[in-house]
């Protein structure tokens, strides 16, 4: 078949790409850095979005059997707005019902709703509604949070733990999350691309953690000390924008303060992750946190 994959040179693209190209399938990427390194040489053709010309996106989009969208924006930074990203991967779907693509693996994200004013999760859930009212078969996939090597969230919990003295808490670090592994979350979807019924399902981890048994845990597996500070919340994101300022990325926002402490990174269905965090952390103890991972460094800078 022949596949198109967004952000195939960023994080869960680039797992699903490695699944389907020992599949054997034809893969393009679709992205918003075309010039940038490809891992895959020429084995996968990269294109660009072409939001502003949906004919083009369209064309490129010709001839595919199965799209993978994993194209979003974490946090609002300048003009890539969660509002804005709704809007293009509303073009997008658009673009795929044009060129006839017959299926498309969508990433929301973990108890989305078109009535919270977390802009994050409720712009998800207005993607899921237009892919529904949309003429392409689908199945929908719900992570809570990701881990693998290229991850933001553990490597810097894992950085902060080696480089500072304090470890600060938002509260009392009992709000719960359920991470899934990578490389777990690339399976099921390369699986779902092969279901013929349309599928909406919760993609989470075998580990239901308190952040505080997390940073434990980390700390644990690195062998550094877990000296950990709780602090209200709004001082712990003063604090995390501090920090921000001395490695140039964001670290934290408010949303994403909000979303954690309202347990909705947590699911009540079956996990369908197999990898613990703590045995993926067993092999990476000695890699995991040595160097800050920059969110703005990875999509926004050249």
């Amino acid at each position: 078949m022949k596949i198109a994959v967004t952000g195939a040179f960023s994080y869960t693209g680039k797992y699903i790409t490695q699944r389907l190209l020992v599949r054997g399938d034809e893969v393009i990427t679709l992205t918003g850095h075309p010039d940038n390194p490809n891992p895959f040489g020429e084995q996968v053709k990269a294109y660009p979005f072409n939001f502003d010309t949906p004919e083009k996106l369209a064309k490129t989009l010709t001839g595919v059997d199965i799209l993978f969208n994993t194209y979003w924006v974490r946090f609002s930074h300048g003009d890539n707005t969660h509002n804005l990203a709704v809007q293009n991967t509303r073009k997008l779907i658009h673009a795929a019902e044009e060129a006839g693509v017959k299926r498309i693996v969508h990433t929301s994200i973990s108890n989305p709703s078109l009535d919270s004013d977390l802009p994050y999760f409720s712009g998800k859930a207005k993607l899921e509604e237009a892919i529904r009212q949309s003429s392409l078969r689908y199945a929908i996939l719900r992570p809570t949070v990701l881990f693998g090597d290229e991850d933001v969230l553990v490597n810097n919990i894992a950085w902060l733990l080696r480089n500072s003295p304090v470890f600060g808490l938002l509260g009392d670090g009992h709000y719960s999350l359920q991470p899934i592994f990578v490389e777990d979350y690339a399976d099921l979807a390369v699986e779902m691309s092969g279901r013929t019924e349309n599928i909406i399902t919760d993609a989470v981890g075998p580990d239901i953690f308190t952040f505080e048994e997390m940073v434990k845990l980390v700390a644990k597996k690195i062998g550094r000390p877990a000296r950990l500070l709780k602090m209200p919340p709004k001082l712990a994101l003063w604090a995390s924008q501090i920090i921000g300022l001395f490695v140039g990325d964001i670290i934290l926002t408010q949303e994403e303060v909000d979303g954690l402490m309202r347990g909705l990174l947590v699911s009540p269905d079956e996990p369908l992750g197999k990898i613990h965090l703590a045995d993926w952390l067993d092999k990476k103890k000695n890699s995991v946190g040595m160097k800050y991972a920059s969110e703005l460094k990875k999509h926004y800078q050249k």
